[in-house]
């Protein structure tokens, strides 16, 4: 049996989500809500719900004040919120799992998906929770520190430490400055969605660049970058590129 919280100041996102675990996810079979971020807190400490559905914007209170108050993981978050660029890029920096409103239900039957095989990981999920704090703490999205997972552990790292990415079907290199490259089971165009707004340029298919890290341009479409690798552009993208450099 799992136990369950939502805290939402909204009555009709409460009954909503509500509605849908009821229908969708079977497996939560003690269910709690609140619209109060104090008496969430409070629940939290005695009721002690496996999965907290957690809205970020309320007033008095944010989902991040909240979670402030935890300074060591005892459940698994999935946050519930309308667009917020710098919270969602926080959130997804630390590889935590969020849903935007509206809900939709084939990602909350993934998301509680994700809750039950964390449940193996636990020790590498404190340690992606101890990042979000970092990174909701940070005071500019540049001080964000991004979460690998790689099969040899969860690394964390400043978006100026990566000089480029090299997409491998579904996997994903990462190349960085003084440390050996990294493999992580992502695919490339998830990471040009998080990294995108830190100065990172789709250059090919394959490729993503960090423009801190380019040295050179040749004319015939050739990136030199600062560990002295070279990375071509794809003719089709060489224009917008070209212009992409220029505004760095």
């Amino acid at each position: 049996m799992i136990k369950a919280l939502i805290i939402d100041d909204e009555p009709a996102a409460i009954k909503t989500l509500q509605l849908m675990l009821e229908r969708y996810v079977p497996e939560i079979e003690d269910l709690r809500t609140t619209m109060d971020p104090a008496e969430g807190i409070y629940l939290l400490k005695s009721y002690q719900p496996q999965i907290l559905f957690l809205d970020i914007q309320m007033p008095l209170m944010s989902g991040f004040d909240v979670l402030r108050q935890f300074p060591h993981l005892p459940f698994n978050i999935i946050f519930t919120t309308a667009h917020d660029e710098y919270a969602i890029q926080a959130i997804r920096f630390s590889a935590l799992d969020f849903l935007l409103k509206p809900i939709d239900a084939d990602e909350l039957q993934m998301a509680v998906e994700k809750y039950m095989v964390k449940e193996v990981l636990q020790m590498s999920n404190h340690s992606l929770y101890n990042n979000f704090l970092h990174n909701i703490s940070a005071q500019k999205k540049e001080d964000f520190k991004l979460a690998l997972a790689t099969s040899e552990g969860t690394f964390f790292f400043n978006p100026d430490q990566i000089i480029r990415l090299e997409g491998e079907s579904n996997y994903t290199r990462f190349f960085f400055l003084e440390k050996r490259p990294m493999l992580t089971s992502k695919t490339l165009k998830e990471f040009e969605e998080i990294l995108s707004p830190h100065g990172f340029v789709r250059i090919h298919k394959s490729h993503l660049v960090n423009k801190k890290h380019i040295t050179n341009l040749s004319g015939d479409g050739i990136l030199t970058m600062a560990d002295q690798s070279k990375v071509e552009i794809s003719r089709r993208r060489r224009a917008e590129v070209s212009d992409l450099l220029k505004s760095k």
